[in-house]
C-alpha cells in the first residue's frame, strides 16, 4: 500500500473514530469529556468545509479517481486517462466530453494527491467564500477549459510546422492541476501583505520558472490556466467586490447543542 492510500485510510479511520466517540459520549463520561475538548477544533473544520462546498466536493471527486488509479490495473488506467484526456484527437471528436472527463483525473496515475488536497483545501477553499461558489466555479472551469484549448492550439501549430511529432496529438493531458492553479491565482489576488508576496513567489516558482526550464507543453498549459484564472478573477471583482465570509460556527455550535 502506497503512501497516498495509507493517508486516505488514516483519514477515514479518524473520521469513523470521531463519530464513534460522539456516539459513546451519550453513555460514557470519558468519551463525553473527550468530545467536549475536541469539539472546538472539529467545529472549525466543519465550518471550513461548509464555506467552500464546491472545492471540497471536487476534492472528493478527484480523490476517488486517484483511488481508482492506485488500485486498478495500470494498463486499464493508462487506457482510461488517454481516452479521457484533452489531447487534440479527443478535442476534435467531442470537445465538451473531453474537457469534462479530463477534469476527473489526477495526472501521473494520481501522484502528488496529498499536494493537490492541501492546496485545494487550504488556498482554493480560502478563496471560495470570498468570491462566492458560482464565481469560484467559473474561475476554475475557465482555467481548465481555456488552458486546455490554448495548449491544444500550440500543439497543433507545433505539429503542423514539423517541430513536434504527430504522436503529440494523442498525449495525456488532464485538468485537475489546471483548475487548481486558476483557483490559487484567484486566491493570491485577494491576499494582502506578506501572504500576497508569498503567493506570487510560489506561483512564479511553480508556474513561470518551469515554463522556461523544462519547455514542456504541460507547463505551458499551467501557465495558460493561471493567466486565464487571473483574468477571470480580476473581471469578476470588477463586476462585484469580494465578499466577507459568513461565520457559520455559531449556527453549527447551536445545532450541536440541540
Amino acid at each position: 500500500m502506497g503512501g497516498t492510500q495509507v493517508t486516505i485510510v488514516l483519514f477515514v479511520v479518524t473520521v469513523l473514530a470521531w463519530y464513534t466517540l460522539r456516539l459513546l459520549a451519550h453513555w460514557w463520561t470519558p468519551a463525553r469529556h473527550a468530545v467536549d475538548r475536541l469539539s472546538p477544533y472539529t467545529l472549525r473544520l466543519h465550518a471550513w468545509v461548509l464555506t467552500a462546498p464546491a472545492t471540497f466536493a471536487y476534492i472528493a471527486i478527484f480523490t476517488a479517481s486517484t483511488l481508482l488509479q492506485k488500485t486498478a490495473p495500470p494498463r486499464l488506467i493508462d487506457l482510461l486517462t488517454k481516452l479521457q484526456s484533452t489531447n487534440i484527437r479527443h478535442l476534435n471528436l467531442d470537445p465538451v466530453i473531453a474537457l469534462a472527463d479530463s477534469a476527473l483525473w489526477v495526472a501521473n496515475k494520481g501522484s502528488g494527491l496529498i499536494f493537490y488536497i492541501v492546496l485545494y483545501g487550504c488556498v482554493v477553499a480560502w478563496a471560495e467564500p470570498r468570491y462566492g461558489t458560482p464565481r469560484m466555479v467559473v474561475i476554475g472551469v475557465s482555467g481548465h477549459v481555456f488552458g486546455s484549448l490554448l495548449t491544444s492550439l500550440v500543439e497543433r501549430s507545433a505539429i503542423s510546422s514539423g517541430r513536434a511529432p504527430h504522436r503529440l496529438a494523442l498525449t495525456t493531458d488532464v485538468g485537475v492541476s489546471y483548475i487548481m492553479v486558476a483557483g490559487c491565482v484567484a486566491a493570491v489576488v485577494l491576499m494582502r501583505g506578506r501572504w500576497r508576496i508569498a503567493g506570487v513567489a510560489a506561483l512564479t516558482i511553480g508556474i513561470v520558472v518551469p515554463l522556461f526550464v523544462t519547455h514542456t507543453l504541460w507547463n505551458l498549459g499551467h501557465f495558460f490556466a493561471t493567466a486565464v484564472g487571473l483574468l477571470v478573477a480580476l473581471v469578476s471583482l470588477k463586476v462585484a467586490p469580494a465578499r466577507t465570509p459568513v461565520n457559520v460556527r455559531p449556527c453549527l455550535a447551536q445545532a450541536a447543542a440541540t
